[in-house]
């Protein structure tokens, strides 16, 4: 599947090769999918974009057709501090020194780090469906969710995950999209072919990757900042899917980390850019201006 209004492309960036679908003029804004899709989930909502904006979706490192290394032991490659600087340096490639940044899931992960790591680089950022990582950790030691078990299944060491998610890919994929969104038939037979293509050994190394990364890296990279008093300074836009009951405190959650916070709730659980595009779109053209 390819993004409406978008032209497909390649680009080497370090030891990582980006798929990206790129188009429109205006602003750059860099859009940034979750666990276990792909670029493929903004197909309802970067067409609007393109009109007054250019936009860029890559595939996450290693996910989808993006190509990269295997990570280390405690997920080296994949701390979110080391995927946010190639984004950098891949959006300063594509021409844009300065952009906005929307990430949904383990996207917005990267995308919050951009902004904490890369203050004059990010306009504007919107996060979808998340709390920071240590916040993350801290609630899920306080009463762990069912529905969080891939924090802990794929953060373990190689290659026990990777052989469970490629045992039955298909089944994880469905698993996940008939229990995660609050109406499973967004997430339709065509779009859910296209991520089951894309949930190749690489990817599925990847995405354990990235999980082992949190575990290790990624929530120390946020105690750190969070001790030494550190805030977002771009605008931050939270929006939490009406369903997501886990997160409904989120703008609290967010507050002490950004200077300026807006947060909001859509219809929908955890699949915001499929459940409710047309809503998300209205709040991000109106956010980025």
């Amino acid at each position: 599947m390819s993004l409406p209004g978008c032209e497909d492309g390649r680009r080497a960036i370090g030891h990582a090769s980006y798929f990206l679908a790129q188009g429109g003029a205006g602003p750059p804004v860099l859009l940034l999918h979750g666990f276990p899709e792909t670029h493929v989930c903004w197909d309802r909502v970067a067409p609007r974009l393109t009109a007054a904006h250019r936009v860029v979706a890559p595939d996450l490192r290693g996910y989808g057709a993006s190509r990269a290394p295997a990570g280390g032991p405690a997920g080296e490659g994949y701390a979110k501090r080391e995927m946010a600087a190639e984004l950098v340096a891949l959006m300063a490639a594509l021409g844009h020194e300065r952009f906005a940044v929307v990430g949904h899931d383990r996207g917005a992960r990267v995308a919050y780090r951009l902004a904490l790591d890369h203050p004059e680089r990010v306009t504007r950022v919107a996060v979808l469906n998340v709390v920071p990582t240590i916040d993350q950790f801290e609630r899920m030691a306080g009463g762990p969710s069912l529905g969080y078990w891939p924090w802990y299944l794929l953060a373990q060491p190689a290659p026990f995950p990777e052989r469970m998610l490629g045992a039955d890919p298909a089944a994880l994929l469905e698993h996940v999209f008939d229990t995660w969104p609050s109406r499973p038939e967004a997430i339709g037979p065509e779009r859910r072919e296209a991520y089951r293509r894309a949930m190749t050994p690489p990817t599925i190394a990847a995405m354990c990757a990235d999980y082992r990364a949190s575990f290790h890296l990624d929530r120390r990279h946020d105690a750190d900042d969070r001790a030494a008093g550190r805030r977002i300074d771009a605008p931050l836009l939270a929006v939490i899917g009406g369903d997501e009951t886990q997160l409904a405190d989120a703008e609290d959650v967010w507050r002490p980390w950004a200077r300026e916070l807006t947060a909001t709730q859509v219809p929908g659980g955890h699949f915001i850019p499929e459940e409710a595009p047309e809503e998300l779109t209205e709040l991000l053209l109106a956010f980025l201006g």
